[in-house]
């Protein structure tokens, strides 16, 4: 990952964080910040625009669409609590592991 996108994805996870307790009336990220639910089918949402730029649309069109769901994802995990770190933990256990294995561990 380049470090200039590890940039951009810090600024944006701050930009949320100071979107709590925001009016959602005026903000669109403090509305999804206020209903977890709504973030998650707004995720949803984008990753299957994700998957249709990707498939139909070419490369612009992805970038865009991925900027999309990179936002969304992260609001939802502001949205539902989840930290940042508590993601990279799940990654780092996985580092190393067959993606085949680490399902079957879970199963």
């Amino acid at each position: 990952m380049s470090q200039r996108l590890t940039d951009v994805l810090q600024r944006l996870a701050a930009t949320i964080e100071a979107r709590k307790g925001g009016d959602p009336s005026v903000s669109y990220t403090a509305k999804l910040l206020n209903d977890p639910a709504l973030a998650a089918k707004k995720l949803g949402e984008e990753a299957v625009e994700t998957v249709i730029a990707a498939v139909a649309q070419g490369s612009d069109a992805l970038a865009a669409e991925s900027a999309d769901l990179l936002y969304h994802w992260l609001a939802l995990m502001a949205a539902s609590g989840v930290s940042l770190d508590a993601v990279a933990e799940k990654l780092e256990a996985r580092e190393g592991t067959s993606g085949i294995a680490e399902k079957a561990s879970r199963a």
